[in-house]
């Protein structure tokens, strides 16, 4: 069982509830983060349910979960993002690391999910930078992660994940996280401003889905050495 523990802010929706799963199957401590604390503790259960064993999964309303977590994963529809970070930006520690996987597409203001809007810090993690106490530690990453894979737990997961952040420190983790789940190859992404461009795939891979009639695309980086 690992030291550290993450929060999930928004882990009973589809991603980050498959994201809780797969991080406590692989051992990892983790907090189900809602606005109602009923809600996460349901969703933790149910977790607990699916998992069996001795996994270490529980449910706080969200500023709790923040305070007592290491990691701090924003997994919400990006209508939600700034009132999400607002609720949580209290609890963060000065060595806390904060992981968006928000991508903003136009559902948020009644659009298709296939098409992305333009956010005016450049992507829904630079907002979070605007959001976030300057200390903070910041990174995106699982964008192109299908929710519906991520539940599948007898199946691996076909897809790279890019990490984006300023802090090389935080990418570190993030790309560790990413190992943890079965298929997934962590690609170092760079500076937290291409975020932008890993967001917007999302968009791109929605449209690629509805028109192959599929439900899994994904994205895999060529020409890369193994992944150690």
């Amino acid at each position: 069982m690992s030291d550290r523990t993450i929060a999930v802010i928004g882990g009973t929706g589809d991603q980050g509830f498959g994201l809780v799963l797969r991080w406590a199957k692989a051992g990892e401590k983790v907090i189900i983060g809602s606005r109602q604390q009923q809600k996460a503790e349901d969703a933790a259960k149910k977790a607990r349910e699916i998992l069996g064993g001795s996994v270490s999964v529980s449910g706080m309303e969200n500023s709790k979960a923040a305070a007592a977590a290491d990691i701090i994963v924003m997994s919400v529809p990006f209508a939600a993002h700034v009132d999400m970070i607002k609720s949580v930006t209290d609890s963060i520690k000065p060595d806390d690391i904060f992981v968006d996987v928000v991508v903003p597409l136009s559902t948020a203001v009644g659009g298709g999910a296939s098409t992305a809007l333009g956010v005016w810090e450049g992507s829904a993690a630079q907002q979070a930078v605007r959001l976030l106490p300057p200390h903070t530690k910041i990174a995106s990453a699982f964008h192109n992660v299908v929710a519906e894979s991520l539940q599948d737990l007898k199946r691996d997961i076909d897809c790279d994940v890019i990490v984006c952040g300023d802090s090389q420190e935080a990418r570190k983790v993030v790309m560790d996280l990413a190992k943890k789940i079965p298929g997934v190859r962590p690609v170092d992404g760079g500076r937290l401003e291409n975020s932008r461009i890993v967001e917007q795939m999302t968009a791109l891979l929605i449209g690629i889905n509805i028109r192959y009639k599929v439900s899994e695309a994904g994205i895999r980086i060529t020409g890369l050495p193994p992944a150690s």
